[in-house]
């Protein structure tokens, strides 16, 4: 390295902006990492805030993925549509894995699968799962979504639990509110799938989607279900080697991604990820596509906040 600015900008490509964040000549070099460090983290609770060294169309974008943090807040950000915040994780996994921090990596992935669900209706709810805006058919006569202790319904008992919460969160207050998407709205994405894929007592909570694109979106949604199930999300729960907690080497993850593409539904959503799209896991990016039945693409909100850094440390 020629120069501490050098070393400065190496970080700055390498998307290390918590390393390049504690050494930054300026305040504002560093409220840029932090705004980097925190879309890297998947914070997506405080993806919009403010940050005023951040170029306006960065900031727009990452509160396109922010999860609101009240009832009423707006704009509803990945409660909208939970594209943005796909196409960010995608970026994410990317990073992740070409700096080999393969934990954090399968993290991304495994909280991609418990939303996945929630991207597959989104066309249908015309919104990515919005607590505030249900459709009425949903609570229709005759359906046994969000009924507590309803044996004929398929639902666990949590899933019950967090379907009967769903209903009503968005009268509550936002400590209620906030506690509800900690603990519960992945298990409604996951119960919504369960009503309209995989049911053996169906009701009538989907009967207000007409029956072919009932039909298109019960594949979706059961290959929704099926990566949840996938060798590769299923290496976020190894168990412990040793004294310590095993990673998974490249290899494995390469591994993993590879029987959980041979496992998926062979159906054109499933086939999907068979594509080689030249992803470090081929295919994801198809496969997302494909389950949200949308284009969906690896994000640039990363390597525009690196570009952004090095900009700033040449001036």
């Amino acid at each position: 390295m020629d120069s501490t600015r050098d070393l400065l900008m190496a970080l700055a490509r390498r998307y290390a902006f918590a390393d390049l964040g504690a050494l930054a000549p300026t305040s504002e070099i560093a409220d840029v990492c932090e705004f980097g460090q925190r879309l890297l983290s998947l914070d997506a609770e405080d993806f919009a805030a403010e940050a005023r060294s951040v170029p306006t169309e960065l900031r727009r974008r990452a509160r396109a993925c922010h999860m609101p943090q009240t009832p009423r807040e707006q704009p509803r950000g990945a409660l909208d549509s939970l594209r943005p915040a796909y196409e960010l994780l995608l970026e994410v996994i990317a990073v992740r894995w070409h700096r080999r921090e393969l934990s954090p990596m399968i993290a991304a992935v495994h909280i991609a699968s418990e939303y996945l669900p929630l991207l597959a209706f989104e066309p249908s709810f015309g919104h990515a799962g919005d607590p505030g805006r249900w459709p009425a058919g949903l609570s229709a006569t005759g359906s046994r979504f969000g009924v507590i202790g309803d044996r004929e319904c398929d639902h666990t008992k949590s899933e019950q639990s967090a379907t009967n919460r769903t209903l009503r969160v968005a009268g509550e207050p936002a400590e209620g509110w906030r506690a509800y998407f900690d603990r519960q709205h992945s298990q409604v994405a996951g119960a919504l799938a369960v009503c309209v894929a995989t049911c053996r007592n169906p009701c009538t909570a989907m009967d207000w989607i007409d029956p072919e694109p009932r039909a298109d979106l019960q594949v979706r949604a059961r290959t929704a279900l099926a990566f949840a199930e996938t060798p590769l999300v299923r290496l976020r729960h190894a168990a412990p080697v040793g004294h310590g907690f095993g990673v998974p080497s490249p290899e494995e993850v390469l591994d993993a991604w590879e029987r959980s593409r041979a496992a998926l539904d062979k159906n054109a959503v499933g086939a999907a990820a068979l594509k080689d799209d030249g992803f470090p896991l081929p295919g994801l990016p198809a496969l997302f596509s494909a389950v949200a039945d949308a284009p969906i693409a690896p994000a640039t909100l990363l390597d525009g906040v690196s570009r952004h850094v090095v900009r700033l440390l040449t001036q």
